[in-house]
């Protein structure tokens, strides 16, 4: 487990922990000391902590101006247990639309499990996003069948073309127009 780290090589265009922007500014990380832990399972230390004890998250990108975030996801999402989804929506998702985001993909190639419940925070992050998206890119296929058995797929996009294994081929702009282009054509 603490090999996976968070995709790193957009660093030069975005670092979270040196936007004033972002709910994780002014974090700082020692990559000689593995503090969080996930299962008894020590984890890298460039993911964030959310308060959560099994999901972690990384924000990869942000375009204030686009109204756009790319974060990575880690762990396992448990809504039924540890209430997850609370914690993203509170300490992330909340933060970033104060900021005007309204356009989220969550990159779940490292969300290993989902285990739903309510779909109340779902249906106050679509609200809070308007006339913008959610977006799930690379999830698991147990994954996005368990968003389905919950009704999550009324508010979060997912499967079929978003499935992107070449994602980190791309830089952020590029990748954030293909994924808005397959999102124009699901909606119209």
């Amino acid at each position: 487990m603490q090999e996976i780290e968070p995709y790193y090589n957009w660093e030069k265009h975005y670092v979270a922990s040196h936007d004033e922007r972002s709910p994780f500014y002014g974090r700082t990380y020692n990559l000689d000391y593995y503090e969080n832990a996930i299962y008894g399972y020590y984890i890298h230390p460039l993911w964030d902590h959310i308060g959560s004890e099994t999901l972690y998250v990384k924000i990869l990108f942000a375009d204030y101006k686009k109204r756009f975030v790319i974060i990575e996801m880690f762990g396992e999402w448990n809504d039924a247990l540890h209430n997850d989804i609370m914690f993203l929506k509170r300490q992330v998702v909340d933060p970033l639309v104060d900021e005007g985001i309204n356009q989220f993909i969550l990159l779940g190639e490292n969300v290993l499990d989902f285990h739903g419940a309510e779909d109340d925070y779902y249906a106050e992050w679509f609200d809070d996003v308007e006339d913008g998206w959610i977006v799930a890119v690379n999830f698991r296929e147990h994954v996005e069948e368990q968003w389905t058995k919950f009704r999550l797929d009324y508010y979060i996009n997912f499967g079929g073309t978003l499935h992107l294994n070449n994602w980190r081929t791309l830089q952020p702009e590029p990748f954030y127009e293909l994924v808005k282009n397959l999102m124009v054509r699901r909606l119209t």
